[in-house]
């Protein structure tokens, strides 16, 4: 089976070495005793393994854990006092619950319940320096203790860190979400304004264009005002344009949008595409609404209307406006071609008149009614500024 190893960088493998290779240099010299290799055969053992456990501490705790018990055996197995090299046991702990897998950190917790009993066994039956004596319950419970508190102590440090750790990195993900949540809905937002801007604009441009190649050959002067329209209508789509392009490449604030005061340009614009407008505002407003449902209104009565120009069966469209003290209700009205499709439910238009509605708290439908397609909403003002 294969062992797989944490990500680290390459300066904390070397780092992890060094430190090691130090730290084995300086046990060695500790736990070297008078005689010759054979004598001390358990110091090498002990200090190449305890060496290796905290060399690989960071790079697979499991390994290193398995390490230090394969130390600690060999330290009991030669009968061997404890040193300062055992603080790779706490070592290896405390990494063992703060960086190793799921498996790896419950070994580690029960590791620091096994060892403490099993380090308080030996210490106690080996009597060091004769300090403790096998007898006395007293001794042992007072090791037990001793030694069980560090060794959790060390795990739960681990376990601290890991949660810790955890936690940064559940925030910086929910983070990460909302920033591409909001950016997201910004894409969105740019997308549905262009395509507001762009099929209203070419709508008009069309018909005229097609309205001033006919016109050309009778009256030159219908043609001439056809091409102007034309040129302001392709002029002012072009501002809108390279104003989403400059809020595509800034995280700039949104710039002005278009209100209720601009209808009756769009109005114009209509009309000069050739299409026969009725407008009615019954009841007129009370007040000014605000500017979020202002946008919405526009927005979504330049693509009923663009609708109407590209799709109706004649040049004809009604728009009408009723103001109520908490809402107003919009409703946009033509003729359609009988036995053609309607407009796509799932096409970007309605989609896009159906969010701006939705984005308000509002409601908006649009279906066929009879010979004609009708785009009906209901947007909440509250009370009008």
């Amino acid at each position: 089976m294969r062992i797989a190893l944490r990500p680290l960088l390459r300066y904390q493998r070397t780092v992890d070495l060094v430190v090691a290779g130090v730290f084995g240099l300086f046990s060695i010299v500790i736990e070297l005793g008078p005689g010759g290799v054979v004598s001390n055969l358990g110091a090498f053992l002990f200090v190449a393994l305890m060496t290796a456990a905290f060399a690989f501490r960071r790079l697979q705790p499991g390994v290193a854990l398995l390490l230090a018990w394969a130390g600690a055996c060999v330290q009991m197995g030669f009968l061997r006092d404890p040193s300062p090299t055992d603080v790779v046991v706490f070592v290896v702990l405390y990494v063992s619950a703060a960086y190793g897998s799921r498996r790896v950190f419950w070994a580690g917790f029960v590791s620091a319940l096994v060892g403490a009993a099993v380090a308080s066994a030996y210490v106690v039956l080996r009597g060091v320096d004769g300090v403790f004596n096998p007898n006395s319950l007293f001794a042992v419970l007072a090791v037990l203790l001793a030694s069980g508190f560090a060794f959790l102590l060390a795990w739960v440090t681990g376990a601290l860190v890991r949660t810790a750790h955890r936690a940064a990195a559940n925030a910086a993900a929910q983070r990460a979400a909302e920033e591409a949540t909001v950016a997201e809905q910004e894409r969105v937002r740019i997308a549905r304004d262009m395509h507001d801007v762009v099929a209203h604009s070419l709508a008009v441009v069309i018909a005229q264009a097609d309205g001033a190649r006919y016109a050309a050959a009778q009256d030159p002067a219908v043609a001439t005002q056809a091409l102007a329209t034309i040129s302001s209508t392709a002029r002012a789509a072009l501002g809108d344009v390279r104003l989403l392009l400059t809020q595509l490449r800034h995280s700039q604030a949104d710039g002005p949008q278009p209100t209720l005061a601009d209808v009756e340009t769009l109005y114009a614009q209509v009309r000069a595409a050739g299409v026969d407008l009725q407008v009615s505002v019954e009841p007129p407003p009370d007040g000014e609404p605000p500017a979020a449902v202002q946008l919405a209104l526009y927005r979504i009565l330049q693509e009923a209307l663009t609708n109407a120009l590209r799709h109706g069966a004649d040049r004809r469209a009604v728009v009408r406006f009723a103001w109520h003290p908490d809402q107003v209700e919009l409703t946009v009205g033509n003729r359609r071609v009988i036995g053609a499709a309607p407009p796509s439910s799932a096409g970007h238009g309605l989609i896009g008149m159906r969010e701006r509605a939705q984005l308000v708290g509002g409601t908006l439908s649009a279906q066929p009614e009879g010979d004609g397609f009708v785009v009906r909403a209901s947007l909440p003002i509250g009370t009008p500024s």
